[in-house]
């Protein structure tokens, strides 16, 4: 008789994510994972490859979790942009490692699509990519020094915040006639 599994791939993943968040992506270990669900390393192999794979679905699971609160938020800029810069809040290190090369090459696609709708909304379909890539960028620039701390002028960054979408909203959306 086999012996009984004793972890799930999902348990492992959210592991990995837990320790991504309290200790950073250097942390995330099979050794660290395997301690956190109670398994010794060795037994993670048969449902990692390594730790390469590992950060891949820690990764995997972000964009998911990303991904369904940008589809859940309020269909216009500035929702979209306010769930974004939540998760970043919330969830520091996964939207660290979104930024980097890690995981599937088509992640991008699937977070970028709601961003799209909005701006198709605003802008037409022609020039929906610059305008989602126009916002992403001033977005993700603004949360990542808010994360760092680089905001050390008086102020307050969430006006700061409300400000950009206002004004980014007021430039693509077309003009009254």
């Amino acid at each position: 008789m086999p012996t009984p599994e004793r972890t799930s791939l999902a348990e492992i993943v959210a592991a990995g994510a837990s320790i991504l968040e309290s200790e950073g992506l250097p942390r995330v270990t099979m050794q660290a994972v395997a301690q956190r669900v109670g398994v010794r390393a060795p037994s993670l192999y048969k449902r990692v490859r390594d730790r390469e794979a590992l950060i891949g679905l820690v990764a995997e699971a972000a964009v998911a979790e990303l991904t369904g609160r940008l589809d859940t938020a309020e269909g216009t800029l500035a929702g979209i942009a306010r769930a974004y810069r939540a998760f970043a809040q919330e969830r520091p290190e996964a939207f660290r490692l979104l930024l980097s090369t890690v995981g599937d090459p088509a992640a991008p696609a699937r977070v970028s699509a709601p961003v799209l709708r909005v701006t198709e909304e605003l802008v037409g379909p022609e020039q929906a990519l610059q305008a989602a890539r126009l916002v992403t960028a001033w977005a993700t620039g603004f949360i990542s020094m808010e994360l760092a701390g680089a905001f050390r002028l008086d102020g307050d960054p969430e006006r700061a915040f409300d400000y950009g979408v206002e004004h980014l909203t007021a430039a693509l959306s077309p003009a009254a006639p």
